[in-house]
């Protein structure tokens, strides 16, 4: 997380695409993100529409 918010190699809840998501990159302030599971990926504008569930230092470390 970064400033208690979404950032790379967070894991998410993207509430548009209504799946978890890892944060893969951001763009440009487009967040491109990846199913936890598979490597297809998609964009989501809106930071506010993402949750972080497991930010990134929690699954580096388990």
């Amino acid at each position: 997380m970064k400033e208690g918010k979404a950032w790379v190699g967070d894991e998410v809840f993207d509430k548009d695409a209504e799946q978890l998501a890892i944060v893969h990159d951001v763009r440009q302030g487009v967040f491109v993100l990846r199913p936890v599971n598979g490597w297809h990926t998609w964009t989501n504008p809106q930071q506010d529409r993402l949750t972080v569930t497991t930010p990134r230092e929690d699954r580096v470390n388990s």
